[in-house]
C-alpha cells in the first residue's frame, strides 16, 4: 500500500473511474483464496484434498466477520502508540457514509476496507499449506480467529496505516511483502514446529495428487495479482499502478523461468510443479517492490527470487522442519528476498522518491527494509507459535495418527474429493497417490524424476 502519497494537489473528489476499478480488483483479490485452495489441493495426496480446500475457504467466512466487527477499525483506524489503530465509526462499518472518501483518495471508505478484506482473508489462508495433512479442522479454524485478530490486523497497522510504526519509519511495502507473504510464512514455521511433522515424513513418497489442479490454481493466482497488486495504488491517476501491473508480468516470468532453469541444472528436468512455484515465488517477491523499481529490476529480482525459493524448498529436509507445501521456502523466504532487494533496485522514480544502493541511494533505504522484515518475522513466528502451543493443550491441535494416516478428509469432513465406488471396484484409500511437495533432496537421486 502506498504510504501517504495523495492523488491530487487539491481536495479529491469521488473518482467512478478509480472507484470501479478498485472494485474489480478487490473481486480479483478475492478469487486468488479460491486459487490458493486448488493450488494447494493438487498438491497433497489423495485423501487430504478437501481438507487443504477447506482450510482456505473457511477464512473467506471467519476473517470477512471479524473484518467487519473490528478488524477494519484495529488495521486502519486512529493510530494508538504505533501499534494498533481504532476508530469506533468503524466498528461494524456503521459510521461511514455512502460517499465518504479514504482520506487523500478518490474512492469510497467502503471500497477501501473490501478491498482490505481480501489481503486479510488471504493471508491465514497461506499458512495452511504448511499444516497440510495433520491439524483439526476447529483447531485450525481458531487459530485463524486468533491470528488475524492478534498478528495480522497489528502488522497491517504497522505497514500501512497511518501512524504505524514501520509506515512511520519508511519502510517500503507496496502490496504486502511483509503483511502478507512474511507474516504468513514466518507464522508457518511458527506454527510447524510446535505441531511437529506428518507421519512419514521423509520416509514415504508424499507427492502432488494433481498436477492440473496446482497448474489451474497457480493461473488464477497469477490472474488475481493483477488486482493485488495494481490495485494497491488505490487509482490510476499518475501511472504508478502500470509500472505495478507490468513488473507483476515481468517479475513472474522471470522467476518462473529462473526456477526452471535451477531444477533442469539440479535435477534433470523441468517440471510443471516447479513452473507452479515459481510463478508464485516471483509473485510473492515483486509484492513490495514492483512499485519502487524499473522492469529490468523487476527481472533481476524475479530471477533472484526463483533460484534462491528453488533451493529453500529443500531446506525442510536438512533440517527437519515439516514445511508439507513450501510455504516457508516460498512465501516466507520470497517476502524476504522482495523486501530486501528494494534496498537495491529503489530507482525514485515510481512510488516514492527512496532510491537503493545501485541508484545512489546507498544504504539507508535497505535498513529500513530490514527492521520492517525483522521484527515482523520475530514478532509472527513468535506469536503465531505461542498460539499454536495453547490451542494444542487445550483443545488440540492435530488430529490423531489413525486418523492421519486412514486419510483427514473423511475424519473431518465425511467426505472424498473423489468417488471411485464406479470406476472397477477402486476405493478412495486404495487409489490415493503419494503427495505434496518438490522433490526431497536428501533421499532423491540428483537425476531421478518421480512419475
Amino acid at each position: 500500500m502506498p504510504p501517504g502519497i495523495t492523488l491530487a494537489a487539491a481536495t479529491p473528489t469521488l473518482s467512478a473511474a478509480n472507484t470501479g476499478f478498485m472494485l474489480i480488483c478487490s473481486a480479483l483479490v478475492m478469487i486468488m483464496t479460491p486459487g490458493l485452495a486448488f493450488f494447494y489441493g493438487g498438491m497433497v495426496r489423495v485423501k487430504s484434498t478437501l481438507n487443504m480446500l477447506m482450510m482456505s475457504f473457511i477464512s473467506l467466512g471467519i476473517v470477512t466477520i471479524l473484518w467487519v466487527l473490528y478488524g477494519f477499525s484495529a488495521a486502519f483506524g486512529t493510530d494508538h502508540g504505533s501499534l494498533i489503530g481504532w476508530s469506533s465509526d468503524y466498528v461494524g462499518l456503521s459510521g461511514i457514509g455512502l460517499t465518504q472518501l479514504w482520506d487523500g483518495y478518490t474512492i469510497p471508505i467502503y471500497v477501501f476496507a473490501v478491498f482490505q478484506l481480501m489481503f486479510a482473508i488471504i493471508t491465514p489462508a497461506l499458512i495452511s499449506g504448511a499444516l497440510a495433512d495433520r491439524v483439526k479442522f476447529s483447531a485450525w479454524a481458531l487459530f485463524i480467529t486468533l491470528w488475524a485478530t492478534l498478528v495480522y490486523f497489528p502488522v497491517a497497522h504497522w505497514v500501512w496505516g497511518t501512524g504505524g510504526w514501520a509506515f512511520d519509519l519508511g519502510v517500503i511495502d507496496f502490496a504486502g511483502g511483509t503483511a502478507v507473504h512474511i507474516n504468513a510464512g514466518a507464522a508457518a514455521l511458527g506454527v510447524i514446529l510446535v505441531i511437529g511433522k506428518r507421519v512419514g515424513f521423509k520416509k514415504d513418497p508424499m507427492r502432488p495428487h494433481s498436477l492440473p489442479l496446482v497448474m489451474l490454481g497457480a493461473g488464477l493466482l497469477w490472474f488475481g495479482w493483477f488486482g493485488f497488486n495494481a490495485g494497491s495504488w488505490l487509482g490510476n491517476d499518475d501511472g504508478v499502478g502500470a509500472l505495478m501491473f507490468v513488473n507483476t508480468q515481468v517479475a513472474t516470468a522471470a522467476a518462473m523461468l529462473a526456477w526452471l532453469i535451477y531444477e533442469k541444472i539440479r535435477h534433470g528436468a523441468c517440471t510443471t510443479l516447479g513452473a507452479a512455484s515459481g510463478a508464485v515465488a516471483g509473485l510473492v517477491a515483486i509484492t513490495p517492490s514492483g512499485g519502487s523499481c524499473s522492469p529490468l529490476g523487476a527481472i533481476a529480482i524475479g530471477a533472484i527470487a526463483g533460484v534462491l525459493c528453488a533451493m529453500a524448498v529443500g531446506l525442510k529436509y536438512r533440517f527437519g522442519y515439516d514445511d508439507s507445501l513450501d510455504v516457508v521456502g516460498v512465501h516466507l523466504v520470497g517476502g524476504v528476498i522482495g523486501s530486501l532487494l528494494i534496498g537495491f533496485f529503489a530507482t525514485g522514480g515510481g512510488q516514492s522518491d527512496a532510491q537503493g544502493l545501485f541508484y545512489g541511494g546507498g544504504l539507508t533505504q535497505l535498513w529500513k527494509q530490514l527492521a520492517g522484515v525483522g521484527a515482523i518475522l520475530a514478532y509472527s513466528l513468535g506469536a503465531s507459535a505461542i498460539l499454536a502451543f495453547l490451542i494444542d493443550k487445550t483443545i488440540g491441535m492435530r488430529v490423531s495418527e489413525d486418523a492421519e494416516v486412514s486419510g483427514i478428509d473423511q475424519v473431518e469432513h465425511a467426505e472424498t474429493a473423489y468417488d471411485f465406488s464406479g470406476a472397477g471396484g477402486g476405493t478412495a484409500s486404495r487409489s490415493a497417490g503419494p503427495g505434496p511437495g518438490h522433490v526431497d533432496e536428501s533421499a532423491a537421486p540428483t537425476k531421478k524424476v518421480d512419475a
